[in-house]
């Protein structure tokens, strides 16, 4: 019998030992470490944990109450996390089965440590992302009011506005101090965005009328308490969030006389380095600002060459510019919905059905298939003056909330019927929604590795999406839509050109956009709208083409290869199913298939 009690107290030592190890030490193996440094992540971001939606699966919802640390010594903190946690991964012994993993999780580490220098290079509030527009889009949209406790959770969140708006002062403070400020465009654009957004009453602001609707639905919660959670929002509006909006606006009124127009990251310090950062962030290359200016202008020769062969062949003769014949075609009757709520409503209904035309197509192409639904929703009024044209909004791990591919509504006259296609096709199938919402559903992988993100890949595969939509058909009898396609494809080729001319030529915003405007088919307001968004998003807008380069050349290189034995849903397979990673590690991957395929 004590020798039962020896072993009972040598397992509990063993057990605390592994617990203290993969919580503050060095884990017994590199998957324990895998699954530390991604739990500390989450646990540290609450809305990460609300969007994955996976701890209310499990009665858990006290992290629907709070909002993630934005602090200056948070963030002091978690690269120093970062940097240890990046050394212990390095001390393991490299071996087959984690390779892949070990390799990937250490290229996002050391970026995030190699842009620590740089912390103060970017613009927290901004017309496109910033969080004066971004929290009350999470709150509307993200947070799940489904229950009486999910919506004191939602009132709780508005009450932490104020102390999570401070820290992001913290941080302004700090880039005001080493001269890191945003154009004088981005701080007027911001400033009007606010002084709406905290103009009328509360409760008809967007965070309270959304709430009340919400709250409308829900069966099992009584009129006096829906009269009471609306009540408390609407209390938590006029004393927190309204006086934390209006500390911006102090704020940025008086840096609006202190900043300059010139745009380009170039201004500030070490900016021609910040950029060098930013480009090899986004697109996972090595490439150099002059590279891909290069490479952009070769690209929008091609397709603008592309393009003028299909006019040509549908009797447009003697075309001086493709786009611009494009654009006129924009403005016509038959390319346009009405730009009333009936038209929008048409839009949505062919988006749809575009949707559910190329999935019923893709049988001989994919053999993985993601499990999550997808629905087409408008972008939410409120933020669609400045919102991109579109984006998809991934789904929950739960399976609850489906991925979801936002419209831009705005002016239906930017949505010309041409476009579509290719639109539905790179936001949706087999876009965004398959290569997001199969990495979340991988099994058997580390879990890091279905929710890691790396532009280059993800944005690089809708734009091969699109390609071989048009490879297999699906603009087949239809040279509109194909001109819409190439249309596509020249404006991520020409945000190659502007978004370097910007940050490492030095161009003016005017610059970017005469040039824009002269090499796309987009009407200026949607020029301006993407010239500003490259502004703020330094790098972002290049990882589009440079992503998609490369999958095309590894897709051609494993054809010369593999011959008649080349299997395309296998390809696509091997790119998708392991999930998103640097360009470099999906050369690498290509590359043992090719070998394994060739034995």
């Amino acid at each position: 019998m004590p020798y039962v009690y020896i072993l009972l107290g040598l397992l509990v030592l063993l057990l605390a030992w592994y617990v203290i190890a993969l919580i503050w030490g060095k884990p017994w193996s590199v998957k324990g470490l895998y699954l530390r440094t991604f739990l500390k992540f989450a646990l540290k971001g609450p809305e990460l944990l609300t969007i994955l939606g996976v701890l209310e699966k499990l009665g858990i919802h006290g992290h629907n109450a709070k909002l993630s640390d934005v602090s200056e010594a948070f963030g002091d903190k978690m690269f120093a996390f970062v940097r240890r946690d990046l050394g212990i991964l390095r001390s393991y012994p490299v071996r087959p089965a984690t390779h892949l993993s070990t390799a990937i999780l250490d290229y996002f580490l050391d970026d995030i440590l190699r842009g620590e220098r740089f912390r103060h290079h970017d613009y927290p509030l901004n017309q496109m992302f910033g969080i004066q527009s971004e929290m009350p889009n999470f709150m509307m949209t993200m947070h799940p009011v489904v229950s009486k406790l999910e919506g004191r959770n939602y009132v709780k969140r508005l009450s932490r506005f104020g102390v999570k708006f401070d820290q992001v002062m913290e941080g302004l403070l700090a880039r005001e101090k080493k001269g890191c400020l945003p154009p004088k465009f981005v701080i007027r654009r911001v400033l009007d965005e606010m002084t709406a957004f905290i103009a009328s009453p509360a409760n008809e602001n967007p965070l309270y009328t959304v709430f009340k609707d919400k709250l409308s639905k829900l069966e099992k919660v009584s009129a006096v308490d829906r009269e009471r959670l609306l009540a408390a929002a609407e209390a938590e509006i006029t004393r927190t969030v309204y006086p934390a909006y209006q500390k911006f606006i102090v704020y940025f009124t008086e840096l609006e006389k202190k900043a300059t127009t010139d745009d380009g990251v170039w201004k500030l310090p070490e900016g021609a380095e910040y950029y060098t950062h930013c480009l090899r962030s986004n697109t996972t290359t090595a490439y150099t600002p002059e590279q891909v200016h290069a490479i952009g202008l070769e690209e929008v020769a091609r397709i603008e060459s592309e393009m003028t062969v299909i006019l040509e062949k549908l009797g447009y003769k003697g075309v001086k510019s493709a786009p611009k014949k494009l654009a006129e075609f924009g403005k016509e009757e038959r390319f346009l919905f009405p730009n009333t709520d009936e038209g929008r409503t048409a839009a949505l209904t062919e988006y749809q059905r575009l949707l559910d035309e190329v999935d019923a197509a893709l049988g001989p192409y994919f053999a993985v298939r993601p499990r999550a639904r997808l629905q087409v929703r408008r972008v939410p009024e409120f933020r669609e003056k400045t919102s991109a044209g579109a984006y998809y909004q991934m789904g929950d791990l739960g399976g609850s909330r489906p991925g979801v591919f936002y419209a831009n509504l705005r002016d239906m006259n930017e949505i010309q019927k041409f476009g579509m296609k290719t639109l539905s096709y790179h936001e949706g199938i087999p876009g965004h929604h398959f290569q997001i919402s199969i990495a979340q559903e991988l099994k058997g992988v580390p879990f890091f590795r279905r929710m890691v993100p790396f532009t280059a890949f993800a944005e690089g595969w809708a734009l091969y999406a699109e390609k071989l939509a048009r490879e297999i058909g699906m603009y087949k009898d239809d040279p509109y839509g194909e001109l819409g396609y190439l249309d596509s494809e020249l404006f991520r080729a020409v945000r190659l050109v502007v978004d370097t001319g910007i940050h490492f030529k030095q161009w003016t915003r005017e610059q970017a956009i005469e040039y824009m405007e002269a090499h796309t088919a987009s009407p200026r307001e949607t020029v301006v709208s993407e010239i500003e968004r490259y502004i703020v998003m330094p790098g972002q807008a290049c990882a589009y083409k440079i992503g998609e380069i490369k999958m095309v050349e590894l897709r051609e290189r494993a054809k010369r290869a593999l011959g008649a034995d080349f299997d395309l849903r296998t390809f696509h397979d091997t790119v998708l199913k392991n999930g998103s990673m640097p360009l470099n590690l999906l050369e690498s991957v290509v590359d043992e298939y090719i070998a394994a395929a060739k034995k």
